[in-house]
């Protein structure tokens, strides 16, 4: 059996990986498995593993980890894939595949072919309440989208964070959270822009300052400002429709959502309109002038 690893989300594709290799590993032993790397291996020992019959086991697994960087195989997979041992069974890993090459047509036609794609905040956070529950622990499903909007949706950073509050508390609360996990620097810039909107002006040029002093870049600032500006005007236009039906249909995290919620109702479009159109227009000067960024930014922020 060939079967096919692919897709951006490293957890899940790595995760798979490991039980393919766990549960061959159990039952044919460490002798019986092959790995190669396919930016270093040579055509001819690829051939060789695939194609030679297993040595002191009844199969044998070859895990081939990235193997279209070696442009004679990506020529001939086809070929050589079809030419693989019956008593071999191959797991192919490719992060990312370009679906226009016949390659591609040719793995998920050929092969159990199983993608890995990158989950929304919604479905992070259910995977983060159902992994809790499964390590005997608890995380409500606000808490756990409370989470993923701390921290961030990398699967992989959540899986860690994860670990370290269930040993911490097993019972896992917004309070822990904030104990035990450092905040996301978007979610930090939306603490920001909230007090800027608040019109608490000290605040607001303390949080811009705390992010300075993290050597944030303003040019990140603004690409983080213009997100959050994203989803105030996603509320703003949303009409009747309420904050998780935005936050489902923009495939949003309905914690962010609801928090610029209430931001979001004492705006206008035409508000909208302007703080996006006041913001371009700093980012624009900043690429073809010398401007103080920083300048810039604050009274951006003063001026909301």
């Amino acid at each position: 059996m060939i079967t096919t690893l692919t897709g951006e989300n490293d957890f899940a594709r790595l995760q798979a990986l490991r039980q393919l290799v766990a549960d061959f590993v159990a039952e044919q032993g460490d002798m019986a498995l092959e790995q190669l790397e396919g930016e270093t291996v040579e055509l001819t020992r690829l051939r060789e593993a695939l194609q030679s019959a297993p040595f002191l086991a009844s199969r044998k697994l070859v895990v081939l980890r990235t193997p279209s960087a070696n442009k004679q195989f990506i020529e001939k997979a086809e070929e050589i894939l079809s030419d693989v041992s019956e008593a071999t069974d191959v797991i192919i890993v490719e992060p990312k595949l370009d679906k226009r090459l016949a390659y591609y047509k040719f793995l998920k036609k050929a092969t159990e072919f199983r993608e890995f794609l990158l989950p929304d905040a919604r479905a992070l956070a259910r995977w983060l309440s159902d992994t809790a529950k499964e390590q005997g622990g608890a995380l409500s499903a606000s808490d756990a989208a409370y989470l993923v909007e701390r921290v961030g949706a990398n699967q992989q950073l959540l899986a860690t964070e994860l670990d370290k509050l269930l040993l911490y508390e097993p019972h896992i609360t917004r309070s822990t959270i904030d104990l035990m996990t450092d905040q996301a620097l978007q979610s930090k810039i939306f603490d920001l822009l909230d007090a800027a909107f608040a019109g608490n002006k000290p605040r607001a040029l303390k949080l811009y300052d705390e992010q300075r002093d993290q050597k944030v870049d303003p040019l990140q600032i603004i690409a983080m400002l213009a997100w959050q500006l994203h989803i105030l005007a996603l509320l703003v236009f949303a009409g009747d429709r309420s904050a998780d039906e935005v936050a489902r249909q923009a495939a949003i995290s309905p914690y962010t959502v609801k928090k610029s919620h209430n931001v979001a109702r004492k705006l206008s479009r035409a508000d909208i309109k302007r703080y996006v159109d006041d913001l371009l227009a700093i980012d624009k000067r900043a690429r073809r002038e010398k401007l103080d960024l920083d300048d810039a930014l604050q009274l951006y922020l003063l001026q909301l």
